[in-house]
């Protein structure tokens, strides 16, 4: 490796995760490794510790690359894939279909067509191959991070990385999506607040997933908006997690901001990919309930009864992080307790989680899994806390509170 090379020419010592994670190097591998994309996706988001990354910023740059947009399909091979799919009169289903497509993800991209009735839709088209990969794409992210010698031997990510197999295998199953799809449609249907597509199943199969195109602008444009919209905007999406974790027993998981447009004419946050839906159980739910009623109102004994019936820490956890871990949920709460709006940007809400997580991430050898669930709900938390944060939102969330204690 040329960083590597220059580094031993000057007569200086390398080690194999000094070599990997120069800059030039992290460049050259990501560029070998971009097949892996998905699987690099879905392992960023689970190795997390108490919302405290666990991966150095180096490598957590090489994960980034690796997740970035994949190349687009080649013509010929997104045609074949349309036949597969569909039969060989795929194009007779449509009045038209645009081959190029208009955004495309880690496992997948999508393509502007219409109905032959002269319905806007919005085809979503798997990569071919990616499920059959899946299991040899982690292992590999899984040695290039094991290569880098930075996480500690006592760590056990087996779960986690058992649990990225499952869940990217999951998403690929379009015909799922379709279902988690049209049980949010239905659960939201009387919602004014927000708009998801509809699905067309005579139009999609495992790996082709064709919805109504609905018009709407980037969620993290909006940031122009008067500030009253904006705070409008933060609060129903952090009303939407209490709904999902709540009332419906299930939560759309990946926050991130590409998930999310609006429409200013109707007011409407429309909301876009469904493949990573998980179930949340009753136990689970009142579980959250009675942690997030504890912080709101400074209990530091029930948070931690809480915590512990979650299933949050092992028994031979050591005290101290015990309680730094607590001090961390306590933090994450506190808008929650808030007398007046709370200012997302304004507080350093985020950032403060961001330092104190990473501080836990340094006592190595307290490093404990937590429930995968548990990893999932407080990305999606913390991944709206950086979206009002985006918005530079003022939101008062006691009526949320008040709902709770119903």
């Amino acid at each position: 490796m040329i960083a590597g090379a220059k580094q031993a020419l000057s007569g200086q010592k390398a080690s194999r995760s000094e070599l990997l994670l120069q800059p030039g190097n992290i460049q050259a591998v990501a560029d070998k490794l971009s097949h892996l994309r998905g699987a690099a996706m879905k392992l960023g988001q689970l190795l997390s510790m108490d919302a405290g990354e666990l991966l150095p910023a180096e490598l957590s740059a090489l994960l980034e690359r690796l997740r970035a947009d994949a190349a687009p399909m080649p013509h010929k091979q997104l045609v074949a894939t349309f036949e597969k799919e569909l039969g060989p009169d795929w194009l007779d289903k449509f009045s038209h279909v645009d081959l190029n497509s208009f955004a495309r993800a880690s496992i997948g991209q999508v393509h502007k067509a219409t109905s032959e009735q002269g319905q806007a839709l919005a085809i979503k088209v798997q990569y071919p191959g990616v499920a059959d990969s899946i299991h040899s794409d982690v292992d590999n992210v899984v040695s290039l991070i094991k290569l880098s010698g930075l996480l500690p031997k006592t760590l056990n990510i087996a779960p986690l990385v058992e649990e990225a197999k499952i869940q990217l295998l999951a998403e690929t199953d379009y015909l799922q999506e379709a279902k988690s799809l049209a049980a949010f449609a239905k659960a939201l249907a009387h919602n004014p607040h927000f708009k998801v597509p509809n699905n067309y199943p005579a139009l999609s199969t495992q790996h082709l997933l064709t919805m109504e195109f609905v018009e709407g602008q980037p969620l993290e444009d909006m940031a122009s908006l008067p500030q009253k919209s904006r705070d409008e905007l933060a609060f129903r999406l952090i009303e939407l997690f209490f709904t999902e974790m709540f009332e419906l027993g299930m939560i759309q998981t990946d926050p991130n901001l590409a998930n999310y447009q609006y429409n200013p004419g109707t007011g409407q946050i429309i909301l876009l990919d469904f493949g990573a839906t998980r179930a949340i159980s009753p136990a689970l739910s009142q579980g959250y309930k009675a942690l997030l009623l504890a912080g709101a109102e400074g209990d530091f004994q029930a948070l931690k009864e809480a915590a512990c019936d979650i299933g949050y820490f092992s028994q031979d956890i050591d005290p101290n992080y015990q309680q730094a871990v607590l001090s961390l949920f306590d933090l994450a709460i506190s808008p929650l307790r808030a007398e007046a709006p709370f200012d997302f940007a304004a507080s350093g809400l985020a950032k403060q989680i961001s330092e104190q997580g990473r501080q836990l991430s340094m006592q190595s050898r307290q490093w404990h899994t937590p429930p995968v669930d548990a990893l999932f709900i407080h990305r999606k938390l913390a991944g709206l806390y950086l979206i009002a944060a985006r918005l530079k939102a003022r939101v008062d969330l006691r009526p949320l509170l008040s709902e709770l204690n119903r």
